[in-house]
């Protein structure tokens, strides 16, 4: 009976156990609950929060926080806390895609270049070093410059994106490496199994903790990228994003007087929410990593 009861409880569904081990540490739990508020905030926030950013009313600049204005308002009397809002949409849809596209290409040329080895391998990690020599910033305020057409997110994602990969396939490449050595490769080769399955359901599983972590560490990577180029007014994507609230604080508000002086408030509030939210997803790293490896779970 007591045998049943113990195997019964190590079958628990999945996720239960996913819940179990974010609730289990302060920390995780914490970034779950930031980077969910933060996703709530971009997806319902802003159908119940009203913006019109065509309505000016200078009488009502830079009030204080208030009921009705949780954040103040900017110089053109506008709500602060509803452009966080509406803003949030942009950053985490942008930041995800570049994520998404930076790990796709990482993943496939890493695990690619390590399949193959050999001098095809020599050859495909000679560009991964090349294109990590280039200056990643600079690079993006050309492109961003250069290419008027980045009216989506799509676009402005792939422009994030360029030479981000390079890093994730590197160490990519690394991990099957690795894992090439493996015993359990070696005996699957020995059964005749096929590539497809050795990649597939013998690789890729032990590569997913590192992939998921290497998600979100190019998801912040991004986020940073994207808001400093709204914020230098070089980002051509016109919208309502954290970087241009902040490059439209700093022509309005100047830096003169308190550091948190009201008419500061619409620098603060972008610096905050960004920080807030890579913060939680750094903490939520670890949970992800976690539920991803079996081997880091506490019995």
């Amino acid at each position: 009976m007591s045998e049943n009861k113990s195997e019964s409880k190590n079958h628990a569904p999945r996720k239960f156990q996913t819940l179990r081990i974010i609730a289990k540490s302060k920390r995780s739990t914490a970034g779950f609950i930031i980077t969910a508020f933060f996703i709530l905030m971009a997806t319902i926030g802003v159908e119940i929060t009203p913006l019109d950013l065509s309505k000016f009313n200078l009488a009502e600049s830079y009030l204080p926080p208030s009921w009705e204005h949780p954040l103040g308002t900017d110089y053109f009397g506008r709500d602060i806390w509803a452009m966080i809002i509406h803003g949030s949409r942009d950053v985490l849809l942008v930041g995800s895609l570049a994520a998404l596209i930076t790990i796709t290409i990482g993943v496939a040329y890493g695990a690619f270049s390590g399949l193959i080895g050999g001098k095809a391998d020599m050859t495909l990690m000679s560009i991964v070093d090349i294109v990590l020599t280039i200056p990643n910033f600079p690079l993006l305020i050309v492109l961003a410059a250069v290419i008027k057409q980045a009216t989506n997110p799509l676009i402005m994602a792939a422009i994030l994106s360029v030479t981000a990969w390079a890093g994730v396939a590197r160490a990519i490449r690394s991990q099957v490496l690795s894992l090439r050595q493996r015993g359990f490769i070696e005996a699957a080769t020995c059964l005749g199994m096929s590539k497809r399955h050795i990649v597939f359901n013998e690789i890729m599983p032990n590569l997913m903790p590192y992939i998921v972590v290497s998600f979100i560490m190019s998801m912040i990577g991004a986020i940073y990228a994207q808001v400093g180029l709204f914020t230098l007014g070089l980002a051509p994507y016109s919208t309502v994003n954290w970087g241009m609230m902040l490059n439209m604080a700093m022509q309005h508000a100047g830096f003169g007087g308190a550091v948190f002086a009201v008419k500061h408030g619409n620098i603060l509030a972008p610096v905050l929410a960004i920080t807030l939210l890579d913060v939680g997803l750094i903490m939520l790293s670890g949970a992800v990593e976690e539920i991803f490896n079996p081997r880091l779970r506490e019995e």
